[in-house]
């Protein structure tokens, strides 16, 4: 049901897509309606509504809005297992799958502030040396955040963020400069950052190893999927994914097969499940809902299941996809995709291809072929060739989808069938009920598959809901640190200050008392401990006449209220007193007033004491204490 509130807070989201080109909708909703209230109390607001009206007012609120909700939570070998299985076991496997010159590529996605990309840096450089690292070696760290890529690409760290780092490593990949720790820059070249929406841009391709952990549970169910299948297409066979402890691929057992569940890292099932780059592109697909991903099964099916040879060339000319039987038809390997078609034979054998391709972009329409002859282990094949225009949403043309049907097959099956009319009946009869049968007992367990896929999908996004918190928490924590960090700092300060003053009334001999406009005690200085026999931790925030101390405060009570009142700028005056000791003493008093910071109002009085005592012979004599 509709709610007020859901809908200012959709027109909310709208705003930020029209205004930065950041859209949320495919977002987890109540995550991201927590973290957006969660900004929203910080500048005291409770409405979506009146927070819109506030952004377009402050423009500069935009930064910190983003900055809540796109999380930047990373550290160097978080959650250590991960990195230790990457280490000993992924890589050793991937090297031996290579040659000794083969480039190794890399793509750390949602690097936030880069320390997971230096990370793989290190990893790689005690595994293969540093100059098989530096000739060898690309690491891409893309994220949606560009502050974030800033301060990556600075590669500079304070000593906080690298405590996690041994020291013998930190040595070995850092320098110090300043007090902080720069990235050693003969490594920091093979590092290339770039901004990059996993859901709109195209990904990064022919891509070894794959890290994106704790990016995909802030995505709803669709948008997961649309981005899982770009990063299907962008891994090599053989690569791995390397997901965050919160997430999994449950749901997507076609394309990617568990290597290690518990440290949620993966590998790619074979190219022949790969998504075709046409669909991978095309950004002006609506993510809102499960229609707008195309599923697995369907787009194989609709590519490999038709029996049909059949190619797909973008507009580029290049060669993105080819089913299985066109492999098998005209010898094409995974080696060739990606390749300029016309640098491949069946560009032009067994009949030009590309005279045809270049009329159907000029008409825009399909083009056919038929009675073409292939000769194939031994044997004559006749086809009809169909070349057809891809037409995106846009109306562009992206490429050309070219599919040979095989006439000698079909003219044989059909040859077969008049002959065998009574054989094939009956085995038809047997394989429809067969078949019926299969189909009660598929029912069944596809209704037992899908509740158990609704459990773990429920379970899974409980999971990455506590997941997601937990990585709220984690910036709180880091919030309140620095705050205590700076606190720390602060309260050194101000000891040494205090120390600072104590020495100097101390050296002035003088004992010294400062009371606010309530005659509470604010500071009590040595001097005035030794003369008057109270401690400053026990005079201090006090009522001054609840001290038990020899000085008459009734007999200064006016000359306090002349300074307070601002009567009198200062005031002198001997009064009877005893001190700590119980002896009579006279008592010079000098009453100035204390005055607030901006020097317009007094915020209370200073009283400077000094004792005398009158000797056998009359003279009179100064108390003075060390």
């Amino acid at each position: 049901m509709t709610t007020p509130e859901s809908l200012e807070f959709d027109s909310l989201l709208d705003y930020l897509k029209s205004t930065r080109s950041f859209d949320f909708t495919a977002y987890k909703k109540p995550t991201l309606m927590r973290r957006i209230r969660r900004r929203m109390s910080v500048v005291g607001l409770e409405t979506f509504g009146d927070y819109r009206l506030y952004l377009e007012n402050q423009p500069e609120e935009f930064a910190q809005l983003f900055n809540t909700v796109l999380i930047n939570v990373t550290t160097f070998f978080r959650d250590t297992s991960p990195w230790e299985f990457l280490r000993d076991v992924a890589l050793p496997r991937l090297l031996e799958q290579k040659g000794r010159f083969d480039p190794i590529r890399v793509w750390s996605a949602g690097c936030a502030t880069g320390e997971e990309a230096f990370t793989l840096a290190m990893i790689l450089v005690n595994l293969l040396g540093l100059e098989a690292f530096r000739n060898r070696v690309k690491i891409y760290a893309t994220d949606i955040d560009e502050d974030a890529l800033v301060l990556a690409r600075m590669a500079t760290f304070t000593e906080r963020d690298v405590d996690q780092i041994p020291a013998e490593t930190l040595d070995q990949y850092f320098e110090r400069l300043n007090g902080k720790f720069v990235f050693k820059k003969e490594l920091r070249r093979n590092i290339i950052f770039g901004r990059h929406n996993l859901l709109k841009d195209a990904p990064i391709s022919r891509v070894d190893i794959l890290v994106c952990r704790n990016t995909l549970m802030y995505f709803n169910a669709p948008a997961q999927a649309r981005i899982l299948a770009r990063l299907h297409f962008a891994l090599n066979e053989g690569g791995y994914l390397l997901l965050g402890r919160a997430e999994t691929l449950l749901a997507h057992s076609a394309t990617f097969k568990p290597v290690d569940l518990k440290l949620r890292v993966f590998s790619k099932i074979g190219s022949q499940r790969a998504v075709p780059p046409l669909f991978l592109t095309d950004i002006e697909r609506n993510d809102s809902g499960p229609a707008s991903v195309v599923h697995d099964d369907i787009r194989d099916a609709a590519f490999n299941g038709t029996g049909l040879a059949q190619l797909v060339i973008d507009r580029a000319g290049e060669l993105v996809l080819a089913n299985d039987s066109a492999k098998t038809m005209f010898g094409i390997t995974q080696r060739d995709i990606s390749r300029p078609f016309h640098e491949l034979e069946v560009s032009y054998r067994p009949l030009e291809l590309r005279s045809l391709i270049e009329k159907a972009y000029a008409e825009r329409q399909t083009v056919r072929v038929g009675g073409i002859q292939l000769k194939q282990a031994g044997e004559d094949l006749w086809l009809n060739v169909q070349v057809v225009p891809l037409l995106r949403r846009s109306g562009d043309i992206g490429g050309v989808s070219i599919i040979f049907i095989d006439v000698t097959a079909t003219q044989r099956l059909q040859y077969a069938l008049e002959h065998a009319k009574v054989e094939i009946g009956t085995a038809y009869e047997q394989l429809q009920s067969t078949n019926e049968e299969m189909e009660t007992t598929n029912e069944e367990l596809q209704s037992t598959v899908e509740e158990l896929e609704t459990t773990n999908e429920e379970l899974q996004a409980t999971n990455e809901e506590l997941e997601t918190m937990n990585e709220e928490l984690q910036s709180t924590n880091d919030e309140l640190q620095a705050i205590n960090d700076v606190a720390r700092v602060s309260n050194a300060e101000l000891d040494v200050a205090n120390h600072f003053l104590e020495s100097i009334f101390s050296g002035l001999g003088h004992r010294v008392i400062v009371l606010d406009r309530h005659l509470n005690v604010i500071l009590w200085n040595r001097g005035a401990d030794d003369l008057w026999g109270v401690r400053a931790e026990e005079a201090t925030h006090r009522p001054i006449s609840e001290l038990d101390i020899g000085l008459p405060i009734d007999q200064l009570q006016s000359a306090i209220n002349d300074i307070l009142e601002g009567r009198e700028r200062r005031i002198e005056l001997t009064v009877k007193a005893t001190n700590r000791r119980g002896k009579p003493v006279d008592c010079d008093v000098s009453l100035a007033p204390l005055v607030s910071r901006d020097g317009a109002s007094i915020a209370g009085v200073i009283l400077l004491t000094e004792a005398r005592q009158f000797a056998k012979d009359g003279a009179t004599s100064t108390l003075r204490r060390a």
